[in-house]
C-alpha cells in the first residue's frame, strides 16, 4: 500500500498489474461506493485487470479506509469536489495518462462528473449502480441501512475497513437523508461526456430504479446499458462473472476504436 498526497490529504492507493498485460491497454481507476475503501473491493480489481489486460489502480477517498480524514463537516457537493478536483489531480499525480474509470455507486457518480465536467483525458467510463439524481427508493434504502446499523453487526463489519467507521456511516446517511440533498442532480454533466460509457445496474437494486440508467442513456452521447437480473446494488458481488464479461467486452471495444 502506498500513499499519494492530493490537496493536502494522504490517500492510500495500490496498483495491481494484470497477469495478462495487453499492449496499449490503459490503466483502470477503481472508485468505491459511499461506504467503501480499497479493502472492500477484495480481489475484484485484480480479476478485472487479469480479464482486460489493464492495470488496476485502486484508492480510498479522503476519510475512507486508511486515507487522511476529510474536512468537517461533510459538504453537500462532496461528489462534485471529488470528481471535478480530486480525481483529476490524482490521475495527473500518478501519471495515468488517459485511464478508464470504473466506479460503483457514489464512485460511479464521481466518474460521470469527472468525465462530463473536466478536461481530464479518459478512454472510457464504466459505472455500476451510479446515481444521477435522488429517488424515493434511495431514501428508503438508506433509512433501512440506518436500521441495520442500529440492530445488526453492520457497524462491526464496516469497522474492519474504516479507520473512523462512525463518521463514514453517519456522514453518508445524514447527507443523503437531508432535505436539501433531494435536489442533488448531475444530469447536466452527461451531454459533455466525450468517451464511451458502460452503465450496469441490478434489477433488484435496493437504492435505485432503472430510471438512473435510462437517464444516463438519454443524456450521454455513447452509452452501453447492461441490466442484470437477480442482482442488487453491488453487481460486482452479486453477478461478478456478468460484470467481468461486460467490462472485458467494453475494453475490447475501446481498444478497437
Amino acid at each position: 500500500m502506498k500513499t499519494v498526497t492530493i490537496a493536502g490529504k494522504a490517500l492510500e492507493y495500490v496498483r495491481w498489474p494484470s497477469a495478462h498485460p495487453r499492449e496499449g491497454a490503459p490503466p483502470m481507476v477503481f472508485l468505491h461506493e459511499g461506504l467503501g475503501a480499497i479493502s472492500m473491493w477484495r480481489d475484484f480489481p485484480q480479476q478485472v485487470a487479469d480479464a482486460t489486460g489493464c492495470e488496476a489502480v485502486v484508492y480510498s477517498r479522503a476519510g475512507y479506509g486508511r486515507s487522511d480524514p476529510y474536512e468537517a463537516p461533510r459538504q453537500m457537493d462532496y461528489m462534485h469536489r471529488e470528481g471535478l478536483e480530486v480525481l483529476p489531480a490524482l490521475i495527473a499525480a500518478l501519471e495515468l495518462g488517459s485511464p478508464i474509470l470504473f466506479g460503483h455507486s457514489d464512485g460511479g457518480s464521481i466518474a460521470l462528473l469527472c468525465a462530463g465536467g473536466t478536461a481530464t483525458p479518459l478512454t472510457g467510463v464504466a459505472v455500476l449502480a451510479p446515481h444521477v439524481f435522488v429517488e424515493d427508493v434511495t431514501v428508503v434504502g438508506i433509512a433501512a441501512a440506518v436500521e441495520a446499523w442500529n440492530k445488526t453487526d453492520l457497524r462491526a463489519r464496516l469497522a474492519r475497513h474504516q479507520r473512523d467507521v462512525y463518521r463514514v456511516f453517519h456522514d453518508w446517511y445524514e447527507t443523503w437523508l437531508s432535505p436539501p440533498f433531494r435536489d442533488w442532480n448531475i444530469e447536466t454533466y452527461l451531454p459533455a461526456i466525450r468517451c464511451p460509457v458502460l452503465a450496469l445496474q441490478g434489477e433488484d437494486d435496493e437504492y435505485a430504479t432503472m430510471e438512473q440508467l435510462e437517464r444516463i442513456a438519454r443524456g450521454a452521447p455513447d452509452v452501453d446499458l447492461v441490466k442484470l437480473a437477480d442482482c442488487r446494488h453491488s453487481p460486482h458481488k452479486d453477478q461478478p462473472q456478468a460484470v467481468l464479461e461486460a467490462t472485458q467486452a467494453f475494453v475490447e471495444r475501446l481498444l478497437d476504436r
